[in-house]
Parts: structure tokens; C-alpha cells; sequence
């Protein structure tokens, strides 16, 4: 027996191992990456033009006051002791007959398997100004922006906007409409502003909040932000911005705070590579989450019933994973099923609405089970010990402005 596993290990360390190249360190690729970096089969490469992973769910924990390590995750902790190759770069390119992706930085990573997962980037849908003058909390360095502008209106101008509006009511939009009323107290408090009132608007071009998410949800999630005295614009198109308002329905607001969160686009490594295209721009993929032979598509990129979300982007890389092993050791591929997520959007400390099937659960068991979620989350990156103290994150909290540090504000 001990002869005969010998020769077996033999032959596997002789065998020419498949190059798997993985596109994007989100959530699907990440998790197909793990899937495969034990396989002694296979020569596993995650490209990625960051050097973390983004856990999109806390980044608005972040931008008001929290951690930045509770909304990011380095790559190379995620993959410490384990056989891959960590490359940073941004996809430009595919050549699918000699099966090469090259990127802008003017590297080329050869595979037999390729799995996109690229994610999404911001669409502006053409308005005016916003580009140019609109915050985002998508991105770390985009979170650190529009902290820096908080505290700096306030050290500048020694008062609170008069409005901080936010365009978008999908679930980036209500978590941040939800904590930053606290937070703009907090830090108004720490600037000697004690009485301030901050006016926080949500505008929403939809005829409610969450229009993607269930009319119970949508209620409680509505009835909540109002108790917490966010002023709501809905069915509200915005048509321009500038340096000092915004001009929504027609009609101006003033604001030098404007956070977009309202739309995001396919990438565009898919147009520029005419992959075939679907609604909301989601690339065609067939039941194995193949777009064509050996190239496959998951996350946020595919057109897959529930795309878009984190949960669906963990289940997709799963999915790949397990078929490309299956495939490798010459059985059939098994067809994906999609998954409908639990939705889990909180509103403000402790409260959190679920939309758990058909049941909708509210308030501070809702926020409960946000909490549970996300260590569910961490859990599904790393091993046991990491993930809780990734979670122990979300209970700290961190900021850059000396003023705020001084005055020992509750931030820290």
C-alpha cells in the first residue's frame, strides 16, 4: 500500500499541472481561488488591481468612523502559506486562441482555465458635474476622500453642510444614510459644534427605497430613516451637480457633499472584448458559468438570476471550483443552481431590516443577523481564528482627523 501511494505521488508531481488563471480578488474570485490552491493539479494565478479584497458589506462602516481593516482584506493574508501566484495588474485584453490575458501594465498570464471576476465599476449615466465633484465610499482610497472632506468642511467653513445628500437609495445608499446622521454628530461634537443638526437627504429616482428588494423591506427600511430624520426625495431624477448644489427635479439643493452610490456598469474588459451581452450588460453564461470553452464568468460580470450580490459572487467561485476539479478528474461538470441570498441592510446602530424569503424581520434582531452574516461572511475567506479577528474589526473604530483625537471623540 505504502509503494503504491509513493508511485501515485510520483506520478501527480510529474504531471503536467493545468494553469488556472483567476481575473479580480472579489468575492467569487477569491473564493474559486481557494477552491483550487490545494489541488496539487493545478498552477493557480489571481491577478488583481488591488491588493485586497474589498468586503463591499462594511464599507460604509468604514466610511463613517470605522476600521479600515473591518472593510478590507490583503490578498496575501487571505493566501498565506498556500502555492499561488499573487499578481497585480488591470485585464485589458483576452486572446482566446492562444488563451492569454494580457493587462494595462504590460504583463500576459497564460491559462487552460480562466475565471472573470472582474466586478463592476461606477456609472455616472452621463449627468453633469458628477463625476467631478460627487464622493464614492466604493473604494478604500474613495472612503479615506470623503472621511478627509467631512473633517475638513468642518475645520474650514466651523459648521456642518447644509445638506449631505446621497443619490441612491439601493444598499450601499441606505447603509450610509442610516449611519451617517451619528457620525456627522460625533464628529460636529469633536469640532466644538455641539448643538449642530446635520441634514442628511436621500434621493432615489425610483418611487421607493430598494427597488430592486421587496415593498415589505422597502417600508421598514423607509419608516426607519425617517425616524432617524434622513429627508427622502423619491422618484427624484438628478439632472447636474457642481462644486456648491446639486439640482434635483428641476430645482437646486445646496451641498458641497453629494456621495453617488446610485449606479454602477459592467466592466469594460467584456465590451472591449466582445464577449456576448445581456441584460444590465451581464455577460451570457451557460450552466456551467461558461461564456465560451474554458472561460468563465461569475459574480457581479455574469447574468445569473441574483448577480450582484456578495453571497452570489461566493456561490458562483464555489460553483467554478468544484466543476473544474470535476472536469480535471474527467467527470461531467455539474449545472449551476443559483441561490436566493438573505438580504441583510442596516439602518443606523443596532437595527437592520432581513428579507429572509417571504418573511421580512426588522429592528434590532435584523441587525442581529447583519452581525451574524458578515462573521458568516469572514468565514467563508478565512480560517476560523482569522475571520474572528476580521470580525472584532467592526466593534473599533479608527479615524484621521487630529481635531477629533484631541477631543477624545467617541470614535475612538
Amino acid at each position: 500500500m505504502l509503494v503504491y501511494l509513493l508511485a501515485l505521488c510520483i506520478i501527480i508531481s510529474n504531471m503536467k499541472k493545468q494553469k488556472i488563471l483567476i481575473v479580480g480578488g472579489g468575492f467569487g474570485g477569491v473564493k474559486a481561488a481557494l477552491g483550487l490552491v490545494d489541488d496539487p493539479r493545478f498552477e493557480v494565478t489571481l491577478v488583481s488591481d488591488m491588493p485586497d479584497l474589498r468586503y463591499y458589506p462594511t464599507l460604509y462602516h468604514t466610511a463613517t468612523g470605522g476600521k479600515n481593516a473591518n472593510s478590507s482584506i490583503p490578498l496575501a493574508r487571505i493566501f498565506y502559506g498556500k502555492e499561488i501566484t499573487l499578481a497585480h495588474g488591470t485585464a485589458t485584453t483576452i486572446d482566446r486562441k492562444f488563451k492569454v490575458v494580457s493587462t494595462e501594465q504590460g504583463q500576459s498570464y497564460s491559462y487552460d482555465s480562466v475565471v472573470l471576476a472582474l466586478g463592476v465599476v461606477t456609472n455616472f449615466f452621463g449627468i453633469p458635474g458628477m463625476k467631478e465633484y460627487a464622493y464614492s465610499i466604493k473604494t478604500q482610497s474613495e472612503v479615506a476622500r470623503f472621511k478627509a472632506h467631512l473633517h475638513q468642511q468642518l475645520i474650514q467653513e466651523e459648521k456642518l453642510d447644509a445638506h449631505y445628500v446621497i443619490v441612491g437609495a439601493g444598499p450601499t445608499g441606505i447603509e450610509l444614510a442610516g449611519a451617517l446622521p451619528a457620525y456627522l454628530r460625533e464628529i460636529a461634537s469633536s469640532h466644538g459644534l455641539r448643538t449642530a443638526k446635520p441634514h442628511v437627504d436621500l434621493i432615489e429616482a425610483a418611487p421607493r427605497l430598494l427597488p430592486r428588494f421587496p415593498k415589505d423591506m422597502s417600508r421598514a427600511v423607509k419608516r426607519r430613516l425617517k425616524r432617524l430624520g434622513v429627508k427622502l426625495y423619491l422618484g427624484s431624477a438628478v439632472q447636474a451637480t457642481s462644486a456648491e448644489e446639486l439640482t434635483v427635479n428641476g430645482k437646486p439643493i445646496r451641498s458641497h457633499s453629494v456621495i453617488w452610490t446610485a449606479g454602477v456598469t459592467n466592466h469594460p474588459f467584456f465590451t472591449a472584448n466582445n464577449f456576448v451581452l445581456m441584460a444590465r450588460g451581464k455577460v451570457a453564461v451557460d450552466t456551467f458559468l461558461q461564456t465560451e470553452e474554458n472561460i468563465f464568468v461569475v459574480g457581479d460580470n455574469a447574468n445569473t438570476p441574483y448577480s450582484g450580490l456578495a453571497q452570489t459572487a461566493i456561490h458562483d467561485g464555489a460553483t467554478v471550483a468544484a466543476n473544474i476539479r470535476r472536469k480535471a478528474s474527467g467527470k461531467n461538470m455539474k449545472s449551476y443552481v443559483a441561490k436566493a441570498p438573505i438580504s441583510v441592510i442596516p439602518a443606523g446602530n443596532k437595527w437592520a431590516a432581513v428579507q429572509w424569503g417571504k418573511i421580512t424581520i426588522s429592528g434590532y434582531m435584523g441587525w442581529v443577523l447583519r452581525e451574524a452574516a458578515d462573521f458568516i461572511g469572514f468565514k467563508d475567506i478565512e480560517p476560523l481564528d482569522r475571520a474572528t479577528k476580521q470580525f472584532m474589526t467592526e466593534f473599533e473604530r479608527d479615524d484621521a482627523c487630529k481635531v477629533c483625537i484631541a477631543a477624545g471623540s467617541p470614535a475612538f
